[in-house]
């Protein structure tokens, strides 16, 4: 498949290196000559210096054959001209990340399609609906649901108390009969597990299994769930915000943020919510604001290191969930090693 991606960012970049270890067809487009430079030094694909909102410049990149645009710059409305412009030139299918949830509603999708854009990313909501899961799904790293729920993918860190830990595939089927793993995780490797293979401590495994078999995957891996009811957000992002809308009034929320304006914003917008003006950082306001009673810390401030650094002090003073927002995708292996459920 031909796919075309304008904007070199973060997200561009990442599309870019994991579609063309899937021997895709890749070209990027970006007005950052610098930025091109570096991936096409690293990632075999082909790059083209020009804006996304330049019929002269889209063309270069040979839209009328290419199968999917994909429009990932940081700016919504580029990316949404970007794929009406896109559709015009005859590409088969386009996808434009935006910052708007106005865009998401059903009244305006039919518009939107008319004008040649067919299907939108909203990274913030995405976020959201990432933290949430964490919060309430505590015994594991990842879960995603297929068929209505009826299956489960899981992704559990197994730790030295657990009944798999050493035991071969071969030696797990007869003991286990519903117990299927498709992947392991292990030292930023991904293994696919054969007989012989077996499970060692810190192995992020991938479960395939069912609503009834659920628990029984959790009593193999040593795992409890646990109840999150009181919950410190550090920074009053936007994602941030989405997550706490989303949580609605059965938790209770801190939130910590060094804008006052800002604070004052989120205080007016959320009548349940007790907002704190402060650094998260600092560790005499973490303890007057009761950290060690807290259940889960999620910081979502707009940069990757402190993110990290913030959930790391919470681990320190007991807090058994911790979410860290991580925008650079280097860190992420640092956020996991860590011990920290990341998102970006």
């Amino acid at each position: 498949m031909k796919v075309v991606i304008a904007g070199a960012g973060e997200v561009g970049t990442h599309l870019a290196r994991m579609l063309t270890n899937e021997n895709h067809d890749i070209v990027l487009l970006d007005d950052s000559p610098e930025k091109l430079s570096k991936i096409s030094s690293e990632v075999d694909l082909m790059t083209i210096t020009g804006s996304a909102h330049s019929f002269q410049d889209l063309k270069k990149t040979d839209l009328a054959k290419s199968d999917l645009f994909i429009a990932v710059t940081p700016f919504e409305e580029r990316n949404v001209l970007a794929c009406s412009m896109a559709s015009y030139l005859g590409v088969g299918r386009t996808i434009a990340r935006i910052n708007n949830q106005e865009y998401l509603q059903e009244r305006y999708r039919a518009k939107l399609n008319n004008l040649g854009i067919h299907e939108l990313i909203y990274p913030e909501s995405l976020a959201a609906k990432e933290i949430i899961a964490s919060v309430k799904q505590t015994a594991t790293r990842q879960l995603i649901e297929f068929s209505n729920g009826k299956l489960l993918l899981m992704g559990i860190k197994v730790r030295e108390n657990a009944e798999i830990l050493n035991k071969t595939f071969e030696e797990l089927s007869q003991e286990n009969q519903h117990l299927l793993v498709v992947a392991i995780q292990r030292d930023n490797e991904t293994i696919i597990p054969h007989g012989s293979d077996f499970i060692k401590n810190g192995d992020v495994v991938y479960f395939i299994t069912t609503r009834s078999e659920q628990q029984n995957v959790f009593d193999l891996t040593g795992k409890k769930q646990f109840d999150v009811k009181n919950i410190m957000f550090f920074g009053g992002s936007r994602i941030a915000q989405k997550a706490i809308e989303k949580l609605g009034d059965n938790y209770r929320i801190k939130i910590i943020e060094n804008s006052r304006e800002k604070c004052e914003q989120i205080a007016d917008k959320f009548e349940n919510v007790l907002v704190i003006n402060g650094d998260g950082r600092n560790l005499n306001l973490l303890k007057e604001e009761g950290i060690e009673k807290m259940d889960a810390f999620v910081a979502t401030t707009g940069n990757s290191e402190t993110n990290i650094l913030g959930c790391h002090l919470a681990k320190s003073f007991g807090v058994r969930r911790t979410v860290a927002e991580v925008e650079n995708l280097a860190y992420m292996s640092l956020a996991d090693n860590m011990d920290h459920w990341y998102n970006f």
